[in-house]
């Protein structure tokens, strides 16, 4: 993953309704959701979340498959690891680290 990237998933997920769109799919795992699931769980507005699966997608940080009539949204694993990896790429210069102290 490189900056350009990184600020664009960071930038997705800067707003308090994707971050919590991202989770539940995350939580989903591999089955991934439906925007109607979606919707109920965390009571968003079906229109809003639209536009918020959107923002997702075009950071790379959800995929779309449709089945049937039904359009499943996943969160994109592969995106998600390299952008932590991008983030703690350097932690503690390199050295072995205590995960607990770093954070």
């Amino acid at each position: 993953m490189n900056e350009d990237q990184a600020v664009s998933a960071l930038g997705a997920l800067a707003h308090a309704q994707r971050l919590r769109v991202f989770r539940a799919l995350v939580v989903a795992g591999p089955a991934g959701l439906n925007p109607s699931v979606i919707a109920d769980q965390l009571g968003i507005a079906r229109s809003a979340l639209s536009f918020h699966l959107k923002e997702l997608a075009h950071a790379h940080l959800v995929s779309v498959e449709q089945q049937g009539r039904n359009l499943i949204y996943r969160a994109d694993f592969s995106c998600m690891n390299g952008l932590l990896g991008y983030l703690t790429e350097h932690c503690c210069e390199g050295a072995a680290c205590d995960r607990k102290t770093a954070l």
